[in-house]
Parts: C-alpha cells; structure tokens; sequence
C-alpha cells in the first residue's frame, strides 16, 4: 500500500476534477489515462459538454449502440467485467461477519467503523463494538466459483421515450439536452425520477462537476436546496472516489476525503461520510499500519491472556467496485502462488526444466528456472527483455504445456508472436483472452484451457483487468507479469506491477539485457534519474529547441512531413507524435489540427474526420486502439483498427474517436513506432515526471526527435519528480494469505 500523505490525497481527489477544467497543457489525471478531451475547458457554475469526457461512460455508451449481430470485441470484454463483478459480489454476500477492525480506535475511525458494522450486522454502531475479539483470519485463497463465460447479445440502450423524460428533466435544470441518453443510459430504469428524486444523481454522468450538479439541483428543488442536504453529501462523497479512481487509487484514507468534502462546501464532511457508508455506496476498510524492521506489537506486561494489542492502523474509504476487485486479486494470486501442481507423470520433471534452462543462458534461464518451481513469477526489463518471456513460452511449449502470452494490444501481439515464432495461436491480447474472441478457450469450469499464461507490459494491468485475468487461471496454472517497471502505471486504479515488486511475495527475474543503440542508452539513463547526452552518429537522437508553442507546432509538422523522411528514411506513417496533454497551444488538439491540414487536409464532414485520417478509438475505459477512418454513412464512422473494421455509431463519435497523429504518453505506453516526436512545450512543463518521460522516449524505435521548449523542467522532473504515489490495499491484503520471500 503506498502511504501518500492527507493532504496530498485529497489534492488527488480534487485534482482529478479540476483536470477537466484544466485547458492548458493538462496533464493525464494523476497519471491516469485521458479520456477523449477529459480536460476540455468548462465555464464556472455553468455546463460545457466535454469533448469526450466519455471515456468513464464509454462502457454504457457501447452497450446502448451495439446492434451487430455478432458479438464485438468490446461487449464480450463488457460480459467478462460483469461476470467478474458477479463473482465479487457472491464473495461480498458470502462474508458473514462486519469489516476486519484489527485494532482498537477512537474518535473518527471509530464512527465511521461503527457506521459499517450496524450496515453489516443490523446492529445500532456503539463503542465497545471495537473491544470484541478479532474476526478469524481470512483463509488463504479460497477457489473462486467458476462457470463459463456469458456470450451476451448486444443490448440496446435507452429508448427514445426514456431519453425524452431525461431531457425534460434536464431542461427543467438548465442542463444541456445533449446529456440525455448518456443520463438515462448511467441511471438506467425510471431516470427521469431519480434525478427529480435526487438531482446530484446528475454526477454520476462522466464530466459534470459539483459546481453545475448544485446549480442544476437548485433549479429543481427551489428553496429545499441547500449545502447540507444529505443527498448532496452522499453524491459528492461518491463523486470524489470516483475522481480519486480517475486518479489511479483504489481507496482513500478517510481523512483526505474528508478535507476534500470539506473543500467542496459539504458542511459536517463526517455525516456525508457515514451516510455514503449507510447506503451502500461506499466502503471503509481499516488497515494495519507496518513499518518495514519495525518490531511486532506486544502485550502490555499484566494484560490478559486475549487482550488486544495496540497497533496503528489506517481507515480507507472506497467504492465497492474497485475496492472488491482488488480483494479479489489478492485471493486470486494467493491461489496461484499457493496451487502449483507436485510432479505428475503428464507434467514435465524437475530434471525436464533444467534441461530446458540448460539451453538458455543469462536472465533467460534464470526465468525458466523460477517459472519451474512458482505459481507467480514476475519479471523485469525494457524492450529488448521481451525475448526472454517468448523463450520461456517456446520453452515450456517444448515440455507440451499450454503456454500462452497476452500482450495490450494488436501491435504487440505480433510483436511476441514474432519473438516466439508462431503465427499468433500462442499469443493474445488480454482483452481478447478475457472475451474469448483470442487464445485458448475456456474449459468446462469456465477458466482460460491454459498451464503457463505470460503477461506483458504488465505495468498498465488495473486492478479489475487483473482480477479478471487471474480469477480466469485454472488451478495449478503459472502466471509471469513481465513489464519495465520505468513506465506509467495503468490507466486504471491500482499499481498491480509495482504493488507486487514491492511485496516480494514471489521470485522476481531483472532481465540484463539492455535495449540497444543510443536510444536505449539515453532512456537507461533517465531510469535512474539521470539525462545523459548521448552519441548518435546516425541521428538517432535530435533535439530540436523551441522558444515557444506555436514554433513547437511549426517544427513538429516539418519533422514529421519532410525531415524524418528525409533524413532518416522512416515514412510519415511511421512517425509518432507525443506530447503531455490534449489541451493548450501545442497539446494533441492543436497538434492534430496542424498535422491533419497538411497530412490528409479535407472538410471534416463526419464530425471533423475524413477518409484517410489517422485515430484513436476509445472503446471501453482505459483501451485506445489506433486506426484510421474509412468511410461514413448512416451506420456510423467507419474505422479500421488494428487490421479490424470498426463502425462507431454517429452519437458516439465526438465522445470516443479523436485524432491520433499526436497522442499524449498514456495513449501511446506498450505501443511502438520507427520513429518518435516528443514534443515538451512551455505550457505543460507540469505534466513532466521521469515516468512520463522514460515512457515518451523509449516509443521509438529507430528514431527520437525531442522537440524542446521546456528547457531546465526536463532534467529537473528526470531527476526529481518520480511517479505520483497511488492509495492501494494489495500488499495489506496479500500480507496475510502471502508470507513475503527474501
């Protein structure tokens, strides 16, 4: 669990908000993935439609459009995270007794623990609820409940008749029409009476802030509104969580959301808090606090045989959603670190995989040695490290187990499928495997028909992608995470890859096998916090200084069109644009805009796009897949994304399609091209840190431009701003069911 400070936290919280009123350069939320225009510029106390403030809503959007008569990629990916959310509330309902208290407490903690156990248990909350003895301790890794996977019909969303009544509703509020069908999809059934029942249901619409849900409430409910309406708490308290999940936690300590409540004008933060709790729309854990060499706790000399001992504990506040998926990735992976089969006669040997190390050397055969002997294994490296896990898969491959890799998207697919040397039936992308569009297929108990499943780029696995990927392993399957712990985190909640490096729960492999040439060097440099000028006698590295954006814009077009060409012979197509944010005067938007007019210039007829133009498609939250456009009609945008056709109906264009001749970090992180253009203008010198930048200059492969306006910012966040820390429970949870290794 990182261990972030108060206020910090709540700066998290509220920044995640703030981010998309940010139009300037704004960074990635907490380094959280952007959303399609989740910093668009929106007017105090009024509603501005965010350009995509979707991405948080683009699962439900997908859903209401899909009318295919096949099951998409996407949806089947949907049906997965529902089975999954199924699987986590059978776990919920299965707990029988109130929230682990641990240790004793007073004032606040107290309240907000009891609050819990009179939901749990029915019980009125009373102080000595804390001097009961403590529950047993939670079983290490109970099997999950297994049963195929759901290949779910495409729904339809609102109808119109619904989408009518929100709008009205809406309306009668001052807010945008344009709202309406993503309201009635979020609220589903009867939403038009939810929101004239409760009007801060409204922010639970992705992109609407507390400044426009008070407004929008005030015109509803006239002098019955006020700041301490308990509605009003409870919604913002959930609005919160939800902006700190943006931000890549998975909880907050209790105190931070209480400051952050305090800060949004709620009146007694703690009474929100408790009511949040009371209805069901938040959790509160209590963790114990340890301190790495720090002694146990003892017993008090004279104190009774079951006498509790002191030992300081930390509250955090989740929503149930991730809150549960992490518990259950914690189960998961004790299950796989605790299952591994003893030697059968169809199993291969001891003697079998020594053999099999004997003809690999280095790193690589110390992987094959530690997969041979642990259920879990995680292994460390940049790019060129990717041949040791495709070693290992050809290796157990060999030994005839159904060895697997899963990669986050098509590109690096057939990148391992390459190293391994298959045609692709040993490689998957995680979303496919989830779904069952790709890989193995599942057995009769519904997991994934596999004995060895490699997972790369592990660093961008969110909590509830993770579960659902572990939750899918048979018994007795192995599992290696192989990712280059110098890149940003996912764009979801959690820090799964660094959660779990840093519990040392299970043999960890650090690949010696550095990436090449002058590129490699430099981003080996900036892993460690050092910007080192590099020699490139082949104009591998070019910095290009800059005084100002719009020259930055200028020199980045020039790059792209004629000087890497040129120069360096890799073609325009090849070349990638990346800059800190989408917003401010040398941020995606503008980038595109100067890219497209003299790349594939053309009136944009179908929502700003034309035949030829280059993409990114947000399908699902935290998934870009690049593409570009082929066509428009009545059906829709019609894209091709990765080799597939997409058709992305017309009322969800502008919220998930966006122009992908620049991205920003996040958008390209697992993902490779020829060449890069890192474009660092003066404006988003706040979005810098080394992750961002290790990430942005390892994206090319033979080539990096770094077009330069940031001047001493750069080797400033290189050297002294790492990765925001991130608010987590996994190494708590894992600690008791997991005994961490040397």
């Amino acid at each position: 669990m990182s261990t972030e400070p108060e206020t910090a936290a709540a700066q998290e919280a509220e920044g995640a908000a703030a981010a998309e009123a940010n139009g300037a350069g704004a960074p990635e939320p907490g380094g959280a993935a952007d959303t399609a225009g989740s910093d668009e510029a929106a007017e105090a106390g009024g509603f501005a439609e965010p350009e995509g403030a979707a991405e948080s809503d683009a699962t439900a959007e997908s859903e209401a459009a899909a009318e295919s008569k096949e099951l998409s990629e996407t949806e089947a990916e949907i049906a997965a995270q529902r089975e999954l959310q199924e699987r986590i509330a059978e776990r919920k309902a299965a707990k029988q007794g109130p929230v682990d208290a641990g240790a004793k407490l007073s004032g606040k903690a107290a309240d907000l623990l009891a609050a819990v156990r009179a939901v749990e248990s029915g019980e009125k909350p009373v102080a000595s609820a804390f001097s009961e003895p403590e529950p047993t301790p939670r079983k290490a890794a109970p099997e999950p409940v297994r049963r195929p996977q759901p290949v779910m019909a495409a729904t339809s969303g609102p109808g119109d008749e619904a989408v009518e009544a929100v709008r009205a509703v809406l309306a009668d509020g001052g807010a945008p029409a344009a709202l309406a069908a993503r309201t009635a999809a979020v609220l589903g059934e009867g939403a038009d009476a939810q929101l004239r029942d409760d009007p801060w249901q409204l922010l639970r619409v992705g992109g609407v802030r507390t400044e426009q849900a008070d407004g929008f409430a005030r015109a509803l409910l006239g002098a019955e509104c006020g700041p301490d309406d308990e509605r009003r708490g409870r919604a913002i308290t959930a609005w919160l969580l939800e902006q700190a999940a943006v931000a890549g936690h998975t909880a907050l300590d209790a105190a931070a959301l209480t400051a952050a409540l305090g800060q949004r004008a709620v009146p007694d933060p703690d009474a929100a808090v408790q009511s949040a709790i009371a209805e069901g729309d938040i959790l509160v854990f209590q963790d114990a606090i340890e301190t790495p060499g720090a002694p146990a706790p003892v017993q008090e000399e004279g104190d009774g045989e079951g006498a509790e001992t002191e030992q300081p504990v930390r509250v955090l506040v989740g929503l149930e959603q991730y809150a549960l998926a992490e518990e259950s990735l914690a189960d998961g992976l004790a299950r796989v670190i605790n299952s591994l089969p003893k030697e059968e006669s169809s199993s291969p040997r001891a003697a079998d995989w020594e053999s099999a190390a004997g003809e690999a050397s280095g790193s690589t055969a110390e992987l094959i040695r530690a997969v041979a002997g642990h259920g879990l294994v995680l292994h460390t490296g940049g790019e060129a490290a990717r041949a040791e896990p495709a070693a290992l898969v050809r290796a157990a491959t060999g030994l005839g187990l159904r060895a697997w890799a899963a990669t986050h998207s098509a590109a690096g697919r057939g990148r391992i499928a390459g190293l391994i040397g298959s045609d692709e039936t040993g490689a998957a992308t995680v979303a496919g495997l989830l779904s069952g569009a790709e890989g193995p297929g599942r057995d009769r108990d519904g997991a994934l028909a596999l004995d060895l499943l490699v997972v790369l780029d592990a660093p961008q696995l969110d909590v509830e992608t993770a579960a659902m990927l572990v939750e899918s392993l048979p018994d007795g399957a192995r599992l290696v995470l192989s990712g280059d712990p110098g890149v940003l985190w996912s764009a979801g909640p959690g820090r799964v890859f660094a959660d779990l490096l840093a519990a040392r729960c299970c043999p960890q492999v650090v690949s010696r096998v550095p990436d090449p040439g002058p590129i490699g060097e430099l981003v080996s440099g900036i892993g460690i916090g050092e910007l080192n000028q590099v020699e490139a006698p082949g104009k591998e590295v070019v910095i290009v200084p800059v005084r100002d954006a719009g020259e930055a814009v200028h020199r980045t077009v020039q790059l792209v069109a004629d000087s890497v060409p040129r120069a360096i012979g890799v073609p325009t197509e090849d070349t990638q644009v990346i800059t800190p944010g989408h917003g401010g005067a040398a941020g995606t938007r503008a980038l595109n805009t100067a890219l497209k007019e003299r790349l594939n210039p053309g009136p944009g007829r179908f929502g700003g796009f034309d035949p030829g133009d280059r993409v990114a498609h947000v399908p699902a939250p935290g998934r870009t897949t690049l593409g570009r456009v082929l066509r428009a009609d009545a059906e829709g945008l019609h894209l091709e994304c990765d080799g597939a056709p997409v058709v992305v109906p017309k009322e969800q264009v502008e919220q998930t399609v966006r122009h992908a001749w620049a991205l920003t970090a996040h958008q390209a992180v697992g993902l490779s091209w020829p060449a890069a253009v890192v474009v660092l203008p003066g404006d988003a010198t706040a979005a810098l840190s080394r992750p961002w930048v290790y990430t942005a200059f390892s994206r090319g492969e033979r080539h990096l431009s770094v077009v330069q306006g940031a001047e001493q910012a750069l080797p400033r966040a290189v050297a002294e701003i790492p990765a925001k820390a991130r608010t987590t429970r996994l190494q708590t949870l894992l600690r008791p069911q997991v005994p961490a290794t040397a």
